[in-house]
């Protein structure tokens, strides 16, 4: 028989369970009938509507790899978000580390042409997300030394990036026209077979033809990275202290302004890994618009996952979901696809107000408390 303080505290920790799990799943399911809501009013039939999405983003094997597709690089932007969210850091600039890192494989893959794939692939990522860290090193060193808000000098940086970018794609990195003549177009040369991601139907010829790639596989392992770093080791124990309260961190002997700088450049680095993914495993080429946003829409993965690094991994693929889904819906049910928009809005809307959610549940447990 367990004692009554022994089930207070297993009530008590499935109540954090609860909120903790309750909040996203309750926040995706509000903001499906408010959607719905919205369709209704405009005309439409909601059930059409998401049963299009669905088949658009799960509904055989190509839309199921379209989905995984635009998944991967949310998650690994996802991680960058939650990493700095966790060290009590907001780093909005994800997007300008990704165009580094995007930068940083296309020009990799060219100038180690002609190496095995097994040294290049390595150290094109590895790289890239060095390149990804160095990025964010200076508003890291900023926020430590300054304190300069990370928000606006890591956006000013992603700025910078695109138009850094910008300029190598109509000048050094522009790739030739035919007969060698001055290309025309700001985009990369093709990368070379061996510089590039291999897509599940190359290792596995008997999967129906898709465009997911192996990055997919990459992003998961680095979130049980991030997890393991985050849970086990010094570096992720430091940055949750300083996230949870910087001054107690710094009166137990914890460096705010050196595990700053580690956690946004852990971030950075992060991020870069989204844009070597894409270059690597989707465009196989540089241009100057190969992001769709994937920096900013991390922002509401890493809201949707709690922050938690495991949980990055569905919120990204509900996400790349609604990105793959989105054009489907528009075709078959007739709902324009900025349904998707209003539909993630509403995520990160009932995400934030998770107080209401939080009441909803501990209201529920009086009442089962109550009436047992």
């Amino acid at each position: 028989m367990s004692t009554p303080e022994e089930i207070t505290a297993q009530r008590a920790r499935w109540m954090t369970v609860a909120q903790k799990a309750g909040t996203p799943l309750m926040s995706v399911l509000l903001a499906m009938i408010v959607g719905s809501l919205i369709v209704l009013a405009s005309g439409g039939d909601p059930v059409a509507a998401f049963s299009s999405l669905w088949e658009g983003a799960f509904g055989n094997a190509y839309q199921t790899g379209e989905t995984i597709m635009r998944s991967t690089p949310l998650i690994f932007t996802g991680l960058a978000i939650a990493y700095g969210f966790r060290a009590g850091l907001f780093n909005i600039g994800a997007e300008g580390q990704l165009f580094m890192g995007g930068l940083a494989a296309a020009w990799l893959g060219i100038v180690l042409a002609g190496l095995p794939w097994f040294v290049i692939l390595p150290v094109m990522l590895v790289l890239s997300a060095v390149a990804g860290a160095l990025w964010a090193f200076i508003p890291a060193l900023l926020k430590a030394k300054v304190g300069a808000h990370e928000v606006i000098t890591t956006m000013m940086f992603s700025f910078i990036a695109r138009y850094f970018v910008s300029y190598m794609l109509n000048g050094p990195l522009k790739a030739p026209g035919p007969g060698g003549t001055p290309g025309t177009i700001p985009i990369s040369a093709v990368l070379p077979p061996q510089s590039t991601l291999p897509k599940f139907t190359d290792l596995f010829p008997w999967l129906p033809p898709n465009n997911a790639h192996v990055g997919f596989l990459v992003a998961i392992g680095v979130a049980v990275v991030v997890w393991l770093l985050l849970k086990y080791t010094t570096v992720g124990y430091e940055a949750r202290a300083v996230g949870f309260n910087p001054f107690a961190a710094q009166t137990g002997g914890v460096s705010i302004a050196l595990t700053t700088v580690w956690s946004l450049c852990i971030s950075g680095s992060l991020a870069a890994l989204a844009g070597a993914s894409e270059v690597m495993g989707v465009h196989h080429r540089l241009s100057d618009q190969f992001s769709a946003g994937f920096g900013f829409t991390g922002i509401a993965v890493a809201l949707l996952a709690k922050n938690h690094p495991i949980a990055v991994i569905p919120a990204a693929l509900l996400f790349g979901g609604l990105a793959a889904g989105s054009g489907f819906m528009q075709l078959n049910a007739n709902v324009p696809d900025k349904l998707v928009d209003i539909v993630q809005a509403l995520v990160i809307f009932f995400v934030a107000a998770e107080s209401i959610i939080t009441w909803f549940i501990k209201r529920r447990q009086k009442e089962a408390t109550r009436n047992a």
